[in-house]
């Protein structure tokens, strides 16, 4: 293979989407590689692929093969061999769901026993997704703070609540 094919050639990574359903992994995947998002929620049955190619300085082209496991795979018997091979694996919860949180562990466990089984250890990153809602819940709670200050009735030890 001559040096102009080898550096014409795509060199491929395959990043690992994990964390529970409904946390945002689809929408984050699709953002990413086709930079559209989808507003309406569709639970991902298995795993999904996106492919995104990007150039690295130094002219090096690299194609991300993404794959988005479902949330709902944790238990699954397939889980294990989407990971394999996985250069870069990306834990993903909902900022608004602690128990999506919560989960990592069980997730990441199983990250680090495929790793140990196979030649490749991928790097693993935390990624805390839908700030845009965190955004939203603060400005409930804080109009519901306005009105709340608004329409204060005060309590006296005669008035009784049942």
């Amino acid at each position: 293979m001559s040096d102009s094919e080898e550096e014409s050639q795509d060199r491929q990574l395959k990043i690992v989407v994990l964390g529970d359903g409904a946390s945002g992994k689809t929408s984050l995947a699709t953002c990413f590689a086709q930079e559209t998002f989808g507003k309406r929620y569709k639970q991902t049955i298995g795993l999904d692929f996106f492919l995104r190619r990007i150039t690295l300085p130094g002219n090096l082209n690299v194609t991300l093969q993404i794959w988005d496991i479902g949330g709902q795979t944790i238990g699954g018997k397939m889980l294990d061999k989407y990971i394999y091979g996985a250069q870069g694996v990306l834990l993903v919860y909902d900022i608004t769901n602690y128990q999506s949180f919560e989960n990592l562990e069980d997730w990441y466990t199983v990250v680090k026993k495929v790793s140990e089984e196979s030649e490749t250890q991928p790097l693993v990153a935390l990624v805390g997704n839908k700030s845009k809602l965190l955004l939203l819940i603060y400005v409930w709670y804080s109009l519901l703070a306005v009105v709340d200050r608004m329409f204060v009735f005060p309590l006296t030890p005669n008035i009784y609540v049942e």
